[in-house]
C-alpha cells in the first residue's frame, strides 16, 4: 500500500473513531424530561428587578402531546391551571371561573409572569429531527449548533447546546434571534437519578436582553414509573382544585 494511501486511511479511521452521533445526543435533550407518563411536583421562582415570587405546582404528562400544570400556591394563584394537548393550550382562571384558549398570537407571551413563554410549553419540534446540527469539540463538552429546517416555525434563528461529554447531558442552551444576537440562556443543574434516568433537577432561564430577570424551576419530586389516566387531560379537569 502506498504511503500516502496508508496515511489517508489512518487519518480517516482516527476521524471516525472520534465522531459523535449528533442525532442520538440531541434525542437525549429532546427526551430529557419526557417519558410515556410522568408526575411531578415543582417550584418556580421568578425574579425581576422590582419583585420576586415563588409558585408551587403539580404537573402530569403523557407522551409529548398531553401536559397539565396546576398551581398550588401562593394562595392568590392557587387553582390556576394550564392544559396542553398537542399544539393547543388552555388556561383556567378560578377567580373568574373561565377556561380560555391561548391563541397563536399569544404563544410568545409570558407564562404565569415568568421568563418562559406559552410556546416553551407547547413546542412540538425536536432538535434531533427538525434542526440541522453541527458541533465543535470544546474539551469537556461539545458545543452543538442548531439551525432550524425551512419548515420549522420558530422565533429562534439559531440554538446552541453545551453537552457534557461524560454525562451526555446538556449544561447550557443559548437562544439567538434571526440577527444572530444571543437573547437568552438556559442552565441545567443538580443532576439526580430518577427512575433510571439522569435528570437535572433545576432549570434556570435568564433573558440576556433584560437585566435582573431570571426564572428557576426546581423539581421537588419526579416520577416516570406511573400511570396517568387520559381523563386527567380533559378540559373539565382544569377546574378541579386538586
Amino acid at each position: 500500500m502506498p504511503m500516502k494511501t496508508a496515511i489517508f486511511f489512518i487519518f480517516l479511521f482516527s476521524f471516525n473513531s472520534h465522531a459523535i452521533d449528533l442525532k442520538a445526543l440531541l434525542a437525549k435533550v429532546d427526551d430529557l424530561y419526557r417519558s410515556e407518563q410522568s408526575v411531578a411536583k415543582m417550584e418556580m421562582e421568578v425574579v425581576t428587578p422590582n419583585w420576586e415570587r415563588t409558585m408551587e405546582m403539580d404537573a402530569w404528562s403523557k407522551g409529548t402531546d398531553k401536559t397539565l400544570i396546576r398551581i398550588l400556591s401562593p394562595k392568590k394563584d392557587a387553582g390556576v391551571a394550564t392544559l396542553k394537548l398537542k399544539n393547543e393550550m388552555w388556561n383556567y382562571f378560578p377567580k373568574i371561573n373561565k377556561i380560555i384558549k391561548v391563541p397563536s398570537s399569544m404563544m410568545m407571551a409570558s407564562w404565569m409572569g415568568s421568563d418562559f413563554t406559552n410556546d416553551d410549553l407547547v413546542r412540538e419540534y425536536r432538535y434531533s429531527r427538525d434542526y440541522k446540527a453541527s458541533y465543535v469539540d470544546k474539551g469537556d463538552y461539545y458545543l452543538i449548533t442548531l439551525i432550524p429546517n425551512d419548515d420549522v416555525v420558530t422565533v429562534w434563528g439559531k440554538i446552541q447546546v453545551e453537552m457534557d461529554k461524560k454525562t451526555e447531558l446538556p449544561t447550557k442552551v443559548f437562544y439567538f434571534d434571526e440577527k444572530d444576537k444571543k437573547i437568552r440562556k438556559m442552565e441545567f443543574k443538580e443532576r439526580k437519578i430518577i427512575d433510571g434516568k439522569n435528570i437535572p433537577m433545576v432549570m434556570e432561564l435568564v433573558p440576556l436582553n433584560k437585566e435582573g430577570y431570571k426564572t428557576m424551576i426546581r423539581y421537588k419530586s419526579l416520577s416516570f414509573k406511573v400511570k396517568v389516566k387520559d381523563s386527567v387531560f380533559g378540559r373539565k379537569n382544569l377546574q378541579k382544585r386538586k
